[in-house]
């Protein structure tokens, strides 16, 4: 990535480039925090099945050295049993390291980032073998980094192992000239010692570099303004082909619309710039129906049906504008308008009666 590429990107990163990036495999990992749990899972091992178990495999073995005559060694039979005896004591021995190990290898991955299976990672890709894209990532800055990190290793490490062992010289001495029942436990008191030091050390590695991990990973997810539009604009639809949608989607509705006009009631209209158009039948709803409305051109479209149709057109001005503002499509009439609907309702119902002949 290039300087300008790198300050063009001061942008965060967008919720969907973030999760297509986990969907690819690409999420923050500090191989350090696996290492602190390697490290802590042994110390472990030391502190609670250590001293017991290196006690029952002594037991075991001084079964084996002690009574050697038990063990008739005179053909591959009576080898293959020695050998799984001893294979057997060996792995109850190291059985509870082991499950250490993974229980705390996976918990600090799992802690990390859940576990998921994304066939990015093990697809074949040129540039894993390429030596131009292996010199670009040793010599990168998460290259450097990985360096920086090891030197640290190395050099914390030897330093407080120094200072922490540097009282333990002597009697590492006195261990050669001590009694052999005491040696283990000196070397077993010293282990333990280096084992802290250890962990400690890859403790604050570990932290460091966990939130280094995440800091670097959100940096090289940074979009640039243009990205952030584009992504805007994708998400949300080109305006010109969303403004087309719409536009037919209102002339469908208004098709539909005037679909309705012929099975109007009655037709209430400001003389040319409103136009309401009203159903009732007495069997269908309690009251009055918007079926259609409209304004200007949509409003003389809706008077010119009902005049063909022959439903009656009133014209009340003040009553077609509230109406209008007031009266969505398909939805009965409020209460504040029964009067004077039934006024006019009452009227075309007048006109449709034939009048009697007086004799």
């Amino acid at each position: 990535m290039s300087d300008e590429d790198k300050d063009s990107k001061t942008e965060s990163p967008s919720h969907k480039k973030l999760s297509d990036a986990a969907e690819k495999g690409n999420v923050p990992f500090s191989k350090e925090v696996t290492l602190f749990a390697s490290s802590l899972s042994f110390y472990f091992f030391m502190l609670f099945f250590l001293p017991n178990g290196i006690a029952k495999l002594g037991e075991a073995l001084k079964d084996i050295i002690e009574k050697p005559d038990q063990w008739q060694l005179e053909n591959a039979s009576d080898v293959v049993s020695l050998a799984v005896r001893i294979g057997w004591d060996s792995a109850a021995f190291l059985l509870p390291v082991m499950l250490l190990f993974a229980v705390f290898g996976l918990g600090s991955s799992f802690a990390q980032n859940m576990p998921s299976f994304v066939l990015e990672r093990v697809r074949p890709q040129m540039n894993r073998v390429s030596p131009m894209k292996g010199f670009e990532r040793i010599f990168s800055v998460q290259g450097m980094v990985e360096f920086a990190k090891s030197i640290f290793k190395v050099a914390i490490v030897g330093v407080v192992m120094f200072f922490a062992m540097r009282s333990d010289f002597l009697h590492t001495l006195d261990a050669m000239f001590a009694d052999p029942v005491v040696v283990p436990a000196m070397l077993y008191a010293s282990m333990k010692k280096m084992v802290v030091v250890i962990v400690l050390a890859t403790a604050v590695l570990a932290t460091a570099d966990f939130f280094w991990t995440r800091h670097h990973w959100y940096t090289q997810l940074k979009m640039t303004k243009q990205e952030v539009k584009d992504e805007n604009k994708q998400a949300m639809g080109d305006p010109v082909v969303k403004s087309r949608q719409r536009s037919l989607m209102r002339n469908r509705a208004r098709q539909r619309m005037m679909n309705n006009v012929p099975r109007a009631t009655l037709i209430i209209a400001n003389p040319t710039h409103y136009a309401v158009a009203l159903r009732y039948v007495r069997e269908e709803s309690d009251a009055p129906i918007v079926v259609a409305k409209g304004t200007d051109l949509v409003a003389l479209k809706i008077r010119e049906i009902a005049e063909a149709n022959q439903i009656p057109v009133f014209e009340d001005p003040p009553l077609a504008r509230s109406m209008f503002a007031q009266v969505s499509v398909d939805s009965v009439i409020p209460p504040a308008f029964y009067k004077a609907v039934a006024e006019l309702i009452h009227r075309v119902y007048a006109a449709r009666t034939p009048k009697r002949r007086i004799r």
